[in-house]
């Protein structure tokens, strides 16, 4: 059985591969991110991202890997999707994610509570959960870390209103963030080579999570012909 102190060994220091695709893509399937994953396992990965029970569970019959979980639902009238309520956290605790990552911006969440407000009391329920605070900024990461969070990641810089004028991957944020918080830091957002990849890894993170550039062929070839168009 894993406990948490094996989980963030397994992955400390690797590469996690997010193995994701919405309704409206080609690939969403359970099935074929099932394969996926164990495509990346394959390859080296030492831990899987994913969105969703249904792909949680047929990863899990393909591949003994540390899973972080999400479930990408939307709310009218909020711009949190990742995890965004209690629903989502007790779903995935019931599915038994290794490490649930929930948005940890400032943003306020679809009952109108924020990070602060709402992650106590998922603390205080799920005492032996690990946790990943997906944020967008510095001192969203450090409020994070304060609030109990396990585990920093950069997962959303670049993607809210305030942050989107950020280059990717965010190598400042990931800077600012390994020599300040005592938890670990995982980058995660835009990393799209080896090189940058690398470079990560030299500022001291944890681990990283790689997605698009390994998971999504469609967004792979967008790129490919946009470089010839």
């Amino acid at each position: 059985m894993k406990t948490q102190i094996n989980i963030l060994e397994m992955i400390k220091h690797k590469l996690i591969v997010s193995c994701q695709a919405l309704p409206e893509e080609p690939l969403h399937s359970p099935f074929i991110m099932g394969r996926m994953a164990y495509a990346a396992f394959l390859g080296g990965a030492s831990g899987i991202r994913a969105n969703s029970v249904d792909d949680i569970r047929e990863i899990k019959k393909q591949v003994d890997l540390p899973i972080i979980g999400i479930i990408k639902q939307v709310y009218e009238g909020s711009e949190v999707f990742i995890t965004p309520t209690m629903k989502e956290v007790d779903e995935l605790c019931r599915e038994g994610a290794d490490i649930i990552a929930l948005d940890a911006t400032d943003r306020a969440r679809p009952d109108g509570s924020t990070i602060s407000e709402l992650f106590p009391a998922i603390r205080d329920k799920y005492k032996h959960q690990l946790f990943m605070a997906d944020c967008s900024t510095y001192e969203e990461g450090v409020m994070a870390a304060r609030l109990g969070f396990d585990i920093v990641g950069t997962t959303l810089s670049g993607y809210t209103e305030g942050t989107r004028d950020r280059s990717l991957p965010d190598f400042d944020l990931v800077e600012r963030l390994v020599n300040t918080v005592s938890v670990p830091v995982i980058a995660e957002g835009g990393i799209s080579t080896p090189e940058e990849l690398r470079r990560l890894f030299e500022l001291g993170i944890y681990s990283a999570v790689v997605g698009s550039a390994i998971t999504r062929p469609m967004e792979i070839t967008k790129k490919f012909i946009k470089a010839v168009e």
